[in-house]
């Protein structure tokens, strides 16, 4: 099977500093996929550079085998792939209904996909709040709101950064379990997140990243089979 997205030798710098080491990464439609690794080791600039947002100096990306390693941001969202970024990104002065509407694009297959009436069934307490201003809403309702914006793309995958930093645990729970559903419906996912644990219940696939590169590569219940790199590499 080809893959959805793949990278060959992926460098990318931030001036004269190169943060990416030759990355080779492959995930294939539907699969989740897990990055961790301590902070500074290069996992958000991956997930920009997957999305256009950082050049690349050298390697190759590919989406569904084509070669998109100089595509904008717009090529990359046109061509299916959603990014709910650390920030979140949101419009404060739009209010729910409006930054989930302006989003919106169907299937490129052309079958029903993510709407607002879905978007809100994922997340209630979206409904109840959606004609609340987006800077009068909570972190969490942040979160949900950039994830149901991702999804109003109706995408090919998502690129998750820092899916439940500074959340509260009940929240981030609710995250969790958003994450799993869109498993469960086909989606491909990139995820990064500190919490391995909980990223181990629905991944498909655990990388860790040190210093720019992809040092371990396996399954959840591989890693949890070897505590010493758990123990090497995320200091759990």
């Amino acid at each position: 099977m080809t893959a959805l997205l793949a990278t060959e030798r992926l460098e990318a710098f931030y001036g004269a500093s190169q943060i990416l080491h030759g990355i080779d990464l492959a995930i294939a439609p539907g699969e989740t996929v897990a990055l961790v690794g301590r902070n500074g080791m290069g996992k958000t600039t991956l997930l920009r550079s997957l999305m256009g947002l950082v050049p690349t100096r050298r390697g190759r990306v590919a989406w569904r085998g084509r070669d998109i390693v100089a595509a904008k941001p717009e090529d990359m969202a046109r061509a299916g792939i959603a990014f709910v970024p650390e920030g979140r990104g949101i419009f404060g002065s739009l209010d729910v209904v409006e930054n989930l509407v302006m989003a919106a694009r169907p299937r490129r297959d052309g079958r029903p996909g993510w709407n607002l009436e879905r978007v809100f069934a994922l997340f209630p307490r979206l409904r109840e709040r959606r004609r609340n201003g987006g800077h009068q809403l909570s972190g969490g309702e942040q979160q949900m709101l950039t994830i149901g914006r991702a999804l109003m793309t109706n995408p090919d995958l998502v690129l998750v950064d820092e899916a439940t930093e500074g959340l509260a645990p009940m929240v981030a729970q609710a995250i969790w379990r958003t994450l799993a559903a869109i498993r469960q419906d086909g989606i491909a996912t990139l995820v990064v997140d500190k919490d391995v644990a909980s990223l181990s219940g629905f991944a498909d696939r655990i990388l860790i990243m040190v210093k720019g590169e992809i040092v371990w590569s396996g399954t959840p219940a591989a890693l949890r089979a070897e505590p010493a790199i758990l123990d090497r590499h995320l200091g759990v």
